[in-house]
């Protein structure tokens, strides 16, 4: 299955009529991919808590939408994002408990409406997450997670993800085109391209692949990490300044990349390999995310749902003059 990138729908919740808003993009999002009446109305039930649940305990906020292509469909993927002073999780998840006074269903309630749902929240602020897929997808939730943002909310955006699965085996990708706008898309989207058509081949011909691609345009940084679950074992290969690292609860390694640009000039694409990653999270990401954050500084983070943890890390750490882009797989060897 291959998963071609796209940016994150960002709401902004600062007033209740907001609220409505939110509820009705989720529910249009959701009817657009295929889901029915009733599970549409799960969407648009889940959307308002969420928004709701923002306004009441943080006065300000986001939820950040996306769909989620699967093999046999889509699901929807709503996050609700804030920078308060944190609040009372177990409180919140009793059904009728409303941090505003008013009367809601409870965050409870709304996990169970849920194929997926999980929370981080401390002094910083919280992320809850909720995936939501068609009654009769019976597909195991695919463990990753994206934050896509554009500068200035340009619709063109110079960074562009993909993910391709198959089996056991995963080949993430991240292209930076040089600049930002649509000549920059333009340069990431030649190397997409390339990688779709054969994301598992070996390391060198495949960055071969992409620089031919990508000749005549802006050019950018690249890299991809591929994922062999059978081996047990990843190869990492990197032209430019897209940061990567393999984390587990309680050790950290960046991998390494070479200089040069992807349709301009780099001398070689060596690959590094890396054993025993079954278990680890694979983090790589655009240089609009700052690269001094550190998972263990947030307690409990790492063994949140990726979709929890690149959002977080997006909220902390972006820099906000790039588009940005960070990408978080949890590397299992029973993908297929």
């Amino acid at each position: 299955m291959n998963i071609s990138g796209s940016l994150t729908q960002v709401l902004l919740i600062e007033d209740s009529s907001q609220i409505g808003h939110a509820r009705r993009t989720a529910q249009q999002l959701a009817e657009y991919h295929g889901f029915d009446e009733r599970d549409a109305g799960r969407v648009a039930l889940v959307a308002t808590e969420l928004a709701s649940n923002v306004l009441k305990h943080a006065g300000v906020g986001e939820l950040h939408l996306r769909a989620l292509p699967r093999a046999n469909g889509f699901g929807i993927e709503m996050l609700a994002v804030d920078r308060a002073k944190g609040f009372d999780l177990e409180a919140c998840m009793m059904d009728g408990f409303s941090t505003g006074g008013t009367q809601g269903i409870g965050l409870g309630a709304v996990a169970r409406q849920t194929e997926v749902f999980d929370v981080h929240a401390d002094a910083r602020g919280a992320v809850l997450l909720a995936r939501l897929y068609p009654r009769n997808d019976q597909t195991p939730d695919l463990r990753y997670g994206v934050s896509q943002h554009s500068l200035h909310n340009d619709p063109a955006c110079g960074d562009v993800w993909h993910l391709a699965v198959d089996r056991n085996s995963i080949s993430a990708l991240i292209v930076d085109g040089l600049g930002h706008g649509e000549d920059a898309e333009r340069a990431a989207r030649a190397g997409e391209k390339a990688f779709a058509l054969d994301p598992f081949a070996a390391p060198e011909m495949l960055m071969e692949d992409l620089h031919r691609e990508m000749i005549g345009t802006r050019g950018g940084a690249v890299a991809f990490a591929q994922f062999h679950g059978e081996r047990d074992s990843l190869s990492f290969t990197g032209i430019g300044n897209i940061g990567a690292s393999l984390v587990t609860a309680d050790k950290s390694r960046g991998l390494a990349s070479h200089p040069g640009i992807v349709g301009a000039q780099f001398r070689k694409a060596q690959p590094f390999d890396y054993a025993h990653v079954n278990g680890h999270l694979l983090i790589m990401y655009s240089d609009g995310l700052q690269s001094r954050w550190n998972l263990q500084d947030y307690p409990g983070l790492v063994h949140r749902h990726p979709a929890v943890i690149a959002t977080v890390l997006h909220r902390d750490f972006c820099r906000g003059r790039d588009d940005v882009t960070v990408l978080v797989v949890a590397l299992e060897a029973a993908h297929g």
